[in-house]
């Protein structure tokens, strides 16, 4: 949507069975959905947050407001490489990254990746985003978890959560991926409604010919 406001936040496992390689993938990954966003002061502002066994915010919402920036940033992002405290990564993204830099009235978006099962809890967590306002979609690889990521996920759960066994695979998502999203008080402000949870199903339906596997 051309006019609509987004406040987007990246929520990235650094976790050490990720592996070192697997890690720039995952930044390539970012980087694909970041060239498909209208990023400017006015239209779409990103931050991004890593966790492993503590949680950093790697730079706040509306730090960088150009494509270029915003990618170079993502590249220097150093590896983590410990454990996997995603209910204390969820918490961080609502308590300081959403609330110091999220802009009123615009609507917000968290992206979570994660390639296994959490080390502390996530319910009240997952559940507290979603109160807070926060459309979430889940992104699972290899080791994730089925029954964490529909936690994660926003309702309805089917079309706010994927999965895929390799992490070579995520490129070929993102490639289909946009988060555009419409002020729903007047979708009549978007010259072009597209819905992003669409485009999770249309990633998932192209991909599972060669990838994508659902289920444990």
């Amino acid at each position: 949507c051309s006019n609509a406001a987004i406040d987007t936040v990246f929520v990235i496992d650094g976790s050490k069975s990720v592996r070192p390689e697997n890690f720039e993938l995952v930044k390539k990954w970012i980087n694909q959905i970041i060239d498909k966003l209208d990023v400017s002061d006015s239209k779409t502002h990103v931050g991004l947050v890593q966790y492993s066994s503590t949680v950093r915010t790697e730079f706040p919402l509306g730090r960088h407001n150009n494509k270029k920036d915003l990618k170079e940033a993502v590249k220097k992002m150093d590896y983590m490489e410990r454990g996997t405290m995603t209910g204390m990564a969820l918490h961080h993204t609502v308590d300081s990254v959403f609330a110091q830099g999220a802009r009123p009235g615009v609507q917000k978006v968290a992206i979570v990746f994660t390639d296994g099962r959490s080390q502390d809890y996530i319910g009240e967590a997952a559940k507290k985003a979603k109160d807070h306002g926060l459309k979430m979609y889940a992104v699972g690889v290899g080791n994730a978890l089925e029954s964490e990521l529909k936690q994660i996920a926003s309702e309805p759960i089917a079309e706010h959560y994927f999965y895929t066994a390799d992490f070579k695979a995520m490129s070929q998502i993102a490639k289909k991926l946009q988060i555009n999203i419409c002020n729903e008080e007047d979708p009549c402000e978007c010259d072009t409604l597209v819905k992003f949870q669409k485009k999770v199903e249309d990633a998932l339906q192209a991909l599972n010919k060669k990838y994508i596997l659902y289920g444990e």
